[in-house]
């Protein structure tokens, strides 16, 4: 009884099996399942796996699913079958017209599908037409003529990899090193050539230096790819091909970010060349900013690519991302509000570097144009950092943008001063002035202008040719020392507030009032004297600017 029990048990067992393998067609995964389950070596059976192929004889269709099964295995393209859908009405959404298919690897392998006809699921006609030309791209025939010279010594097992093989992955490699120095020097070359046609000008050394930066990784992309094509002829085992292909395309991710990353600093280097040629600075500060920008973008693609390589849906991350990033946008308004008044100060340019502006209570010079916030340098050399979204609001007086520097005050002069030298002195100021080299000799004005309260108001109004503050302070202290000794040869004073009291008759007592000189020729001759003294005068070395 026990036997017949155990016998009853082993026949359900091989029912349950006999169902198992059959060939099944009604979803994406019992169709690829078919297909890889009988061309296993302990179930090999190639004319059921045939029947994943539509419209072909029986024997053409056997040579296409066996070319299938290769590629993916040669590529190390591991099928997870708990990831493949069982619906029978299957649709593609990333397909713009929902057609009822399936890619098995969207990005690795696009061209190799199944699809639906019909009731059933088959290799779609694209993967049947184009697997001859995919498999000779996998397993190209130089490689496969490698093969003809091996020994039969070479066929011997070490750790269950063949002698050939050992032999086959050390050759590799040592065409991969060659590969990767001889293009480094022609990558450099033509990269050089490159520059010089698109700027029209000779590198210079940070420039070449960047260069041979770039040169490298793509070099290491070259030598990278040539691996992927030779690797899949040396028939190592589907695990093995797996975890190298997946090195390998590691590989190729990060050198590529890596290229980007250098490519982004060559960008930025002849962008910086080519400001530092201009008279704006402003662009000078956009260089860092646009290099941040650039390298973050390419970090973030890079990184949602690696997660592509381990099976990770970015699709899902990108819908989080945006739901989290919308919850972030809300928390960081004033970070999205820098930004927005950065980009505006950019394109508005409402001031440069080393300008002398007044921003609302902040006056001073600019320093830095940053991705959040602007430095200004009160004269005091206190640094102010005004945040860009507010400063994008401001009125904003730029002294720097001034075609010139104007300046404007009033000569106070002794009430008891006669008319005669009161006319000479403002002749030789006008006289000084066109002298003045740092003056804007055709546009001045000076003129005797009304009566004070304690002087004779002589208006000075004047324009400095240079905008640089310590500029004009200095061209300032040339013509006040000028001003003061033509007053002092010509006898003049000037006022300061006060009251006098005349007391025409005082015994005993001189008059306190100055003598003044009105003679003609006194008033020339001291007029050259000063004059001559300002022509020969040395200017004084400019102060810092502030």
């Amino acid at each position: 009884m026990k036997k017949l029990l155990v016998l009853i048990y082993f026949l359900s067992f091989l029912v349950n099996a006999q169902e198992i393998v059959k060939v099944d067609l009604s979803s994406p995964k019992s169709t690829v399942y078919t297909h890889i389950y009988f061309l296993q070596n302990d179930s090999y059976e190639p004319k059921k796996a045939a029947k994943t192929i539509l419209g072909l004889p029986e024997k053409k269709a056997i040579e296409k699913a066996i070319k299938i099964k290769k590629v993916l295995d040669g590529k190390g393209l591991f099928i997870d079958f708990n990831r493949l859908p069982t619906n029978a009405n299957y649709k593609d959404t990333l397909d713009y017209n929902s057609k009822e298919r399936y890619v098995l690897f969207p990005q690795r392998m696009p061209s190799i599908y199944v699809e639906k006809v019909e009731n059933s699921w088959y290799y779609s006609s694209e993967t049947v037409a184009s697997i001859d030309r995919i498999y000779k791209e996998v397993f190209p025939w130089y490689v496969n003529k490698f093969q003809d010279f091996i020994p039969n010594s070479g066929y011997t097992k070490v750790l269950g990899v063949e002698l050939w093989q050992f032999a086959a992955v050390i050759i590799m490699f040592i065409l991969a090193i060659l590969i990767f120095i001889i293009f480094k020097k022609i990558t450099y070359t033509i990269l050089q050539k490159l520059q010089h046609y698109i700027t029209k000008s000779n590198s210079s050394l940070a420039i070449n230096t960047v260069l041979k930066k770039l040169a490298h990784p793509i070099s290491l992309l070259v030598a990278v790819k040539f691996i992927d094509n030779i690797f899949p002829s040396l028939q190592f085992s589907l695990t093995v091909n797996k975890w190298v292909f997946l090195a390998i395309n590691i590989a190729e991710t990060v050198f590529w970010i890596y290229v980007f990353l250098k490519l982004v600093k060559v960008i930025m280097k002849i962008y910086e060349e080519f400001t530092s040629k201009t008279d704006n600075r402003l662009d000078d500060q956009l260089v860092p900013i646009l290099n941040n920008l650039l390298t973050g973008v390419v970090l973030i693609f890079g990184f949602f690519k690696v997660l592509q390589l381990f099976g990770v849906d970015t699709t899902t991350i990108l819908a989080g991302a945006t739901i989290g990033g919308l919850a972030f946008a809300l928390a960081s308004q004033d970070t999205v509000k820098n930004f927005i008044g950065t980009v505006a100060i950019f394109l508005d340019k409402p001031f440069h570097i080393d300008d002398w502006i007044s921003a609302g209570e902040v006056t001073g010079t600019v320093e830095e144009v940053g991705f959040r916030s602007t430095r200004v340098r009160a004269a005091d050399t206190t640094v102010y950092q005004i945040p860009n979204s507010k400063l994008a609001e401001m009125v904003i007086n730029n002294s720097g943008l001034r075609l010139y520097r104007r300046y404007n005050t009033n000569l106070g002069l002794r009430y008891d001063t006669p008319p005669e030298l009161i006319e000479a002195f403002v002749n030789g100021v006008r006289i000084i002035i066109k002298e003045h080299p740092e003056t804007k000799s055709d546009s001045y004005n000076v003129e005797f202008t009304g009566f004070g309260d304690s002087a004779l108001l002589v208006m000075m109004n004047v324009y400095f040719k240079s905008l640089a503050w310590g500029t004009e302070q200095s061209s300032k202290h040339r013509l006040h020392m000028a001003i003061l000794k033509l007053a002092a040869e010509l006898g003049v004073e000037f006022a300061f507030p006060s009251t006098t009291v005349t007391i025409e008759q005082f015994p005993d007592k001189s008059n306190l009032s100055p003598k003044y000189n009105t003679d003609k020729e006194k008033i020339k001759k001291s007029l050259d004297k000063v004059l001559e003294n300002f022509r020969n005068d040395t200017p004084p070395e400019n102060t810092p600017e502030s």
